[in-house]
């Protein structure tokens, strides 16, 4: 018999030589209890939670909590079926309609994850004679919706419209459409994109624009609407994909757009078409979410001074991060075992940050990546930022 398993023997042969270089599997960190939005329990020790991507700590939200809970009591668990079956609810109708009035379009729709939406929306609306033209670092889950697209796909250096506009331009006699797939804020780095530069590109040559706002929903532009609204140029973008797992802290995810279009794309995609939808308790604890997200505008004038403090903290210390200030504050390393002894020292003296090693990181670096969030205190910045600063003399990286 073929070992169905002998494809991942490089697989297996490096994650056997991460854990000679580590005491700890660091994608298997377990949070036993969350104590609060910035602390958590893990291996018996209080920790600083510096890698949730819980931007406005609702995930604790008292009124998502007690939203979820009433509608599990009157609605039960789940749909057991999808959106155009039997897994549409009034609520995901409420939900949907809530979207497209806060970021003022026509149309919603929402996915189960946010993986889903990128995956459903991008390969709904790029088809086989269609190109996509992708920022280089974007999120697997706009690679992955490319390929189940079948669309040429043209990648494009990242946050760079010169190459874009390069790029399009060799495609004047192209007959399909054109699609740019750029993200607000990027997962990895915390590099903001300068979406009106690429707004102005999109016009000039034609093509359409979808901007993923995951991680920028909730935390800029004067209504939390992300990138597009802090530079003035939501109109010229056509579809805006997001997220619930982040600003709002519970799970699923949406595409938005004025096209009426829209409406078709839900009896094509099939992320959309074949998975359960939400649990309406779920849906419930979006809704709350989203009313405190716009009730309480003061959470991103903390998150946007919380995000500068552990910036400038962090390159005080001598770090290597982004010169761009938002909640994804990345430390770029040199070398793998580095960044896996850098990484066990944090945790081991109470800080819990993410992990990220090549190939899954921009220009092949690891990253030591950190999601701050509203809730953090100053104080509990600043001693996180001294752990970092401590651990880094350790292993004179700074």
């Amino acid at each position: 018999m073929t070992d169905i398993f002998a494809k991942y023997a490089g697989l297996k042969s490096s994650f056997e030589a991460l854990g000679q270089a580590a005491p700890r599997n660091p994608f298997g960190v377990v949070i036993e209890r969350p104590l609060s939005a910035t602390l958590g329990l893990i291996e018996g020790r209080e920790t600083l939670l510096f890698g949730t991507n819980n931007y406005l700590g609702l995930s604790q939200s008292q009124a998502a909590a007690e939203a979820a809970i009433a509608t599990v009591r009157e609605e039960g668990v789940g749909t057991t079926g999808s959106r155009i079956a039997n897994g549409t609810y009034a609520l995901h109708r409420e939900l949907e309609r809530r979207l497209a009035e806060t970021f003022r379009r026509r149309h919603c729709m929402v996915f189960s994850t946010g993986y889903q939406a990128n995956l459903g929306s991008i390969s709904a609306l790029a088809g086989k004679d269609d190109i996509l033209l992708l920022d280089a670092d974007s999120h697997a889950s706009i690679y992955d919706g490319s390929r189940l697209s079948h669309a040429q796909v043209i990648r494009f250096r990242h946050n760079d419209p010169d190459d874009l506009d390069r790029r399009l331009g060799r495609l004047k006699d192209h007959r399909g459409a054109k699609l740019i797939v750029v993200e607000g804020i990027y997962s990895m780095t915390g590099n903001i994109a300068p979406m009106s530069e690429f707004a102005e590109v999109k016009k000039k040559h034609g093509a359409w624009l979808l901007a993923d706002e995951a991680h920028s929903f909730g935390v800029l532009g004067d209504n939390g609407r992300g990138v597009a609204e802090r530079d003035g140029c939501e109109d010229d973008i056509d579809f805006v994909v997001g997220t619930f797992s982040k600003s709002l802290g519970t799970v699923g995810g949406y595409c938005v757009s004025n096209h009426d279009g829209m409406e078709l794309i839900r009896l094509c995609s099939r992320p959309y078409m074949f998975t359960a939808s939400l649990p309406p308790e779920i849906i419930a604890a979006t809704l709350a979410s989203l009313t405190e997200m716009q009730a309480r505008p003061e959470l991103r004038v903390q998150l946007q001074a919380n995000a500068k403090q552990l910036n400038e903290g962090l390159r005080a210390q001598g770090l290597h991060v982004s010169p761009h200030i938002s909640p994804v504050v990345a430390v770029t390393l040199h070398d793998v075992n580095t960044a896996i002894a850098f990484w066990n020292r944090l945790l081991e003296l109470g800080v819990y940050v993410n992990l990220s090693l090549p190939p899954a990181t921009p220009d092949q670096n690891p990253l030591l990546r950190c999601s701050v969030m509203a809730a953090h205190t100053s104080d509990e910045i600043s001693r996180a930022v001294a752990i970092f600063g401590q651990v880094a003399k350790e292993f004179e990286v700074n």
